[in-house]
């Protein structure tokens, strides 16, 4: 399928619906909902004005019929041409009452049957609403429960529908271009920064909405950092570059990371490439339905191990994707999270092969049929020389 903005009112009905099916068997009468992707994900509202924390917005799925918004009144034109009837506003800013009585009021109204809210609480989840606020909305609430609901979100989101598969492969192959064009780009002389400024605007010109997450570092011989800044040094001749981003379109993120050799690369630099370069193969080659997240971490270990070395210390190799650059499961010893047809995981090993210096791979990839489906466009097999 090819890649077309938005999605049918069919497809968020759909969403819904398993919502619906999920919370029923948890015994909720309705999920909460406070961030910008649950937007997304079920009403197909996007806005930069979530940038802003001074207005909370909230969105309701009820046991049956569509999701309800209770939202600041500055958003209501923009809510009512989404695919939502029941739109519910408050005048904002109120810091007495930034919509949490209207928010518990109609609450109230749904929790008839089980008095019991599904709200996310668990790992990769967060409330947008003041502390306060969320003591005072559990006031208003009474007897009626706020439950755990991450298992549903996570279960949902985790595996993709074509459409949502589209557009994660839209912007990994826009990515996999603006990386083979680092080339064209990159000069010795130039620092960290001023190369991601050249490198983002390139990515940006071939059609990502935004980068929103974009680090590099540049060491000699390897890299000795994997989230920082770039900073103003000058590269010079035996400088490992990397660069790993998130970018983003129509909602949804590719993640993934390259290397680069300033003039030349040491022998460490590309036995240490080689090593992670093989375990990634391994690691793509265990992503198939019914193998578990920690077998694919288990796999890229194996190869890690083979050469010498001990897993990096960012305590996993890889993750889920999608409307986070980040998400679950995490490819870790520990998750057991089982893998299904539709979902997008980063196959990220790394380690630290000399004292500072670790190196990286990272390639996305759908869960289909019959295992692993590159969406990235794979990196060479030898580390580029700039």
């Amino acid at each position: 399928m090819s890649f077309t903005r938005g999605f049918p009112v069919a497809e968020f009905e759909t969403r819904v619906a398993n919502a619906q099916h999920l919370m029923r068997q948890a015994d909720m009468d309705a999920l909460l909902f406070m961030t910008e992707r649950e937007f997304t994900y079920f009403a197909g509202f996007q806005s930069n004005f979530w940038q802003s924390p001074t207005r909370p917005w909230f969105l309701i799925l009820p046991a049956e019929g569509k999701p309800i918004a209770v939202i600041p009144s500055i958003g209501e034109n923009a809510l009512r041409i989404s695919w939502l009837d029941d739109v519910r506003l408050w005048a904002s800013p109120n810091p007495a009452d930034e919509g949490v009585s209207l928010l518990a009021d109609t609450l109230k109204g749904l929790a008839k049957r089980y008095r019991r809210i599904g709200v996310p609480m668990g790992p990769e989840t967060h409330l947008r609403l003041p502390a306060n606020d969320v003591v005072a909305l559990k006031a208003a609430l009474g007897s009626i429960e706020m439950a755990d609901a991450t298992d549903i979100i996570r279960s949902l989101r985790m595996v993709k529908s074509e459409r949502e598969i589209a557009k994660h492969k839209h912007i990994c192959g826009l990515v996999s271009d603006a990386y083979a064009n680092i080339g064209n780009i990159v000069t010795a002389g130039m620092s960290e920064r001023q190369i991601l400024a050249a490198y983002r605007l390139d990515v940006l010109q071939r059609g990502a909405d935004t980068v929103p997450y974009i680090v590099s570092t540049a060491a000699q011989d390897g890299t000795d950092d994997a989230i920082r800044f770039p900073n103003d040094r000058p590269l010079v001749a035996g400088d490992v570059l990397f660069i790993d981003t998130g970018a983003e379109i129509d909602g949804y993120y590719c993640d993934f990371d390259r290397n680069f050799a300033m003039n030349r690369a040491s022998d460490a630099t590309k036995r240490a490439y080689d090593l992670t370069y093989r375990a990634t193969d391994a690691g793509i080659a265990a992503a198939r339905p019914g193998a578990r997240a920690c077998d694919v971490w288990q796999a890229m270990a194996d190869v890690l191990a083979s050469g010498g070395a001990q897993g990096g210390g960012v305590g996993r190799m890889g993750h889920g994707v999608g409307l986070h650059n980040t998400e679950w499961p995490s490819l870790m010893a520990t998750d057991q999270t089982v893998l299904q047809e539709g979902m997008i995981l980063a196959i990220e090993p790394g380690y630290d092969f000399a004292p500072g210096r670790m190196m990286l791979h990272e390639e996305n990839v759908v869960i289909g049929a019959d295992g692993a489906e590159l969406l990235t466009r794979r990196a060479p097999a030898d580390i580029p020389i700039l």
